[in-house]
């Protein structure tokens, strides 16, 4: 009934313990966990999101937690990437996020119904200090896939958000042509902020046949 990847989203108690419960059971069924969220819910309950593979028997693991007397609820699917795929995060100025978003929407539909999976996810960011930090938690967002800068002036600690990012992963980052030291540390340079959403999602896009590291011109 179910695939050996599957998405599960537990409704519990709100307990400490619940949630090691809930693992030693994916564990006694060899099964490998590879992405975990917990979270309590407006309404007094708790909600443990996990992804787990390789469980020698889904249905059996699926019943073992459902039995457990704290679980109200379980709820089965697919793992997020199948449903959301890779994610495109663009972070910046308000009006220069949303030409940015509108190239890559428009590029993700494009791959999207042939069978791609890509999410645009945007956040209008203003600050030094915040666009810093933003930077250097895109490498721990689940699915990232690529960055787009939009902005007018970056440079200081952004830049050093950037080259931290660079050094520690190899995630694509792409900046519109702006002032500053953080277009001397990115991947590509893009003038025209829709053609830098189309050139994000065909950057991550396994239906495109476009690869950054290739570019010649690193400003176009």
């Amino acid at each position: 009934m179910y695939k050996n990847e599957i998405g599960l989203s537990i409704e519990t108690d709100v307990n400490n313990k619940n949630i090691q419960s809930i693992l030693n059971i994916i564990k006694e069924d060899k099964g490998c966990i590879s992405y975990i969220h917990e979270f309590k819910t407006e309404y007094g309950k708790e909600l443990i999101h996990l992804e787990a593979e390789n469980l020698s028997d889904i249905e059996k693991t699926v019943s073992k937690i459902n039995s457990l007397e704290f679980v109200s609820n379980v709820e089965v699917h697919d793992t997020m990437d199948k449903i959301f795929g890779k994610r495109v995060i663009i972070f910046g100025g308000g009006s220069q996020v949303t030409q940015v978003a509108i190239g890559a929407i428009s590029e993700a539909d494009r791959h999207n119904i042939r069978g791609e999976r890509i999410s645009i996810d945007t956040i209008p960011i203003v600050g030094e200090e915040e666009l810093y930090n933003a930077i250097l938690a895109f490498q721990r967002l689940p699915r990232a896939g690529v960055l787009v800068l939009a902005g007018s002036l970056m440079g200081g600690k952004i830049t050093e958000a950037v080259k931290q990012v660079k050094e520690n992963t190899d995630l694509p980052i792409i900046s519109l042509n702006m002032f500053g030291s953080v277009v001397n540390h990115v991947d590509l340079v893009v003038s025209d902020p829709v053609q830098a959403g189309v050139l994000a999602v065909m950057t991550i896009a396994s239906t495109a046949k476009f690869d950054i590291s290739r570019i010649n011109k690193k400003v176009i």
